[in-house]
């Protein structure tokens, strides 16, 4: 599930700026091995299942992990996680308390980098 027009798509904000708020917000980033792309996760834990609100980026000057890299926030995106497989984001049914949790945590988000950039 896509989360459009929460304010955080296609805003360019340096890495430190987007690491730091989503950290405070308890996203994780993992340290990877990708010098274009980062992925910041936000676990959900439901009695329906376990969740996964996604908020994609990637360098558009510098290189990942720099601080003062500048990247591209992307759509953020909701899947649901199925052992072994991984994360599921299409036909996918999400409950309403788990999207309501995803768009809260969103807002706040986005208003955090308002701040900080």
């Amino acid at each position: 599930m896509k989360f459009p027009d929460t304010g955080l798509e296609e805003k360019e904000v340096a890495f430190s700026i987007v690491q730091h708020a989503a950290k405070s917000l308890g996203f994780i980033h993992v340290d990877q091995w990708d010098y274009e792309r980062v992925m910041f996760d936000y676990k959900i834990v439901h009695h329906e299942g376990t969740f996964y609100l996604r908020v994609p980026a990637y360098a558009v000057k510098g290189e990942i992990p720099r601080p003062s890299t500048i990247v591209q926030i992307m759509t953020p995106i909701l899947g649901k996680y199925y052992y072994p497989h991984g994360v599921e984001y299409e036909g996918e049914t999400f409950p309403q308390a788990v999207i309501d949790k995803c768009n809260n945590k969103l807002a706040l988000l986005a208003k955090t980098i308002k701040a900080e950039w």
